[in-house]
């Protein structure tokens, strides 16, 4: 048996169509905006995460102390790691992997191109432990170097292109050879972050950046990762003995820290998306009261005739369903496109787009604008409800 109410409610959307469809496009707009906004930001941590989870066996300590030392040109201050707290990190570390990283930003210049971006300073033989050279070979000879994906397509380099390292204002710039080309590692969460960096040999690096014995971090790859807590444990008794000299972190604690960050993130993007439902809320309300003030006389003769309040809010409601409905699943397949371009172009890849964490944005967008669309709708049935029928009988 066909509901009456809902009958006069779909006759009214059609017969008031263009000011229906407009206030369906707000919500379109509303469910688009949130879910898009919701896939993405889920895109974006899932992506990270996925980046970062490689290097979750990674332990990374770094100097909590600066130092004062004495050179040609006067005092100066260090930071580092020292050989003597190396020494004990290897001793602790046993069999797991110890890797001293010499690190520092720096200009380059590439023909006549010039550029700025990390150097570090490995020892040869621990390069290929934890990165992937992905054309040529590692460092083999003294002025060898390997270099990060993006610098070489950014400066069309080749394996035995030179560069030139140093500021502008040095007598003399060292040139390095391009032996190898690095596998992208995007950003990492054992804090080498390698696409924008050029690596020298340790020898090389501190024969013109000094530093011999002074290192700027100290990696430990662990070999089991159930055991890194109690790795890090040692590590932090042998070298913190009466205070805190080096600072220990993980990776897998520095990743729960990015995937916070990135989850506020995608709740203040969830928030600025939610923006155009307020405003869509705000339309529906308004197409809402219209329809209940142009029909005032229909409220007053179906409320004359016996029909319960009730079936009159029911009636208004089902007309903002009605609406709701049609821009959620409107705004639903819309999102398929809009948000798979979103994500396409902001994150560069769309490999996490059909994971049940991002797809489930589309569905939660339609209800809420669906949700929305019938609270912004019950006042208005309310007030339709309560008209005294011989009020709204008279009225012209």
């Amino acid at each position: 048996m066909k509901d009456i109410f809902f009958e006069l409610s779909v006759r009214s959307v059609r017969l008031n169509f263009l000011r229906s469809l407009l206030a369906s496009i707000g919500i379109v707009i509303g469910v688009v905006a949130i879910s898009s906004m919701g896939m993405l930001g889920t895109n974006m941590q899932l992506s990270v995460k996925e980046q970062l989870s490689s290097n979750v066996n990674t332990i990374m300590i770094s100097s909590d102390v600066v130092r004062t030392t004495s050179s040609a040109g006067g005092p100066s201050t260090s930071q580092g790691v020292t050989k003597d707290q190396l020494n004990d990190i290897k001793n602790v570390a046993g069999t797991n992997t110890v890797i001293p990283i010499h690190r520092t930003n720096t200009e380059f210049t590439i023909g006549s191109r010039d550029g700025r971006g990390s150097m570090y300073g490995l020892d040869p033989d621990d390069i290929e432990k934890f990165l992937t050279v992905e054309n040529g070979t590692s460092i083999r000879g003294a002025n060898d170097a390997v270099i990060g994906s993006t610098i070489a397509s950014n400066f069309n380099l080749n394996i035995g292109s030179r560069i030139k390292v140093g500021e502008h204002d040095t007598d003399s710039r060292p040139t390095v050879r391009v032996s190898g080309i690095l596998q992208s590692r995007g950003f990492s969460a054992d804090g080498i972050n390698t696409d924008n960096a050029i690596i020298v040999s340790d020898e090389w690096y501190t024969d013109h950046f000094g530093d011999k014995d002074l290192y700027d971090q100290v990696n430990v790859i662990v070999e089991d990762v159930d055991t890194i807590s109690d790795v890090e444990a040692a590590i932090d008794e042998k070298v913190n003995r009466k205070k805190d000299v080096v600072r220990i972190m993980d990776a897998s604690s520095r990743l729960e820290s990015i995937s916070q960050t990135l989850g506020t993130i995608t709740t203040f993007i969830l928030a600025i998306g939610g923006i155009s439902l307020v405003v869509a809320a705000v339309s529906i309300f308004n197409v809402m009261m219209m329809s209940v003030n142009e029909r005032v006389q229909e409220i007053g003769i179906l409320l004359s005739i016996g029909t319960e309040k009730g079936e009159v809010r029911r009636m208004f409601l089902y007309e903002a369903l009605i609406l709701g409905i049609i821009g959620a699943v409107v705004g639903g397949i819309m999102t398929l496109v809009i948000g798979y371009s979103v994500v396409s172009a902001m994150i560069g890849s769309t490999a996490y787009f059909f994971r049940p964490e991002s797809i489930i944005y589309i569905p939660a967008g339609m209800v809420v604008g669906m949700v929305v669309c019938v609270i912004s709708g019950l006042y208005p049935a309310w007030r339709a409800s309560n008209m005294d029928p011989i009020d709204a009988l008279r009225s012209e």
